[in-house]
């Protein structure tokens, strides 16, 4: 089933991929259209709403893969946007759901380098209540800040 409508990345747009998907017993989507970077994630939450795998959705980047490359030439543009499409649901054909796996994670962190930024983090990560563990391969702390005398721009002592 192939439909065209004019701003799928809205409410209305995510409401008529729902029901399209439920009409037509859809178990795969191909979203051609503008940039995955910004519009991706939505389909992905529409997929999870609809109880479909948000591994089955497959983007096709028209506009950064053809249109605004191909500008100068628009019959040349519509062949490379249909090979963009039968290329992606092509693939859509192959998608399978990506298992999740879930670890725990131990409250407990390793901070390496006991310079500023080393501080600072084990600093604040402890502020928070999680346990630090500070590794310094010097016998002292301070890094390349213990080497100087004063800071600019205040000139303040720097130890």
């Amino acid at each position: 089933m192939a439909d065209e409508y004019l701003s799928m990345c809205t409410t209305t747009g995510a409401d008529f991929i729902k029901k399209n998907v439920n009409d037509f017993q859809l178990n795969r989507i191909v979203v051609a259209a503008c940039t995955p970077k910004t519009h991706e994630p939505v389909f992905r939450a529409v997929l999870e709403e609809i109880g479909l795998d948000k591994a089955f959705l497959e983007f096709v980047n028209l506009r950064e893969h053809c249109s605004f490359v191909h500008r100068a030439n628009k019959a040349g543009a519509m062949e490379i946007a249909k090979d963009l499409l039968n290329a992606g649901v092509s693939r859509a054909k192959k998608l399978e759901t990506i298992p999740e796996l879930v670890v725990p994670i131990a409250d407990t962190v390793l901070v390496i380098g006991g310079g500023v930024a080393g501080l600072q983090a084990a600093l604040d990560l402890g502020n928070q209540g999680i346990k630090v563990c500070l590794v310094e391969e010097k016998p002292t702390i301070g890094g390349k800040m213990a080497m100087l005398d004063r800071t600019f721009p205040t000139d303040d002592c720097s130890i």
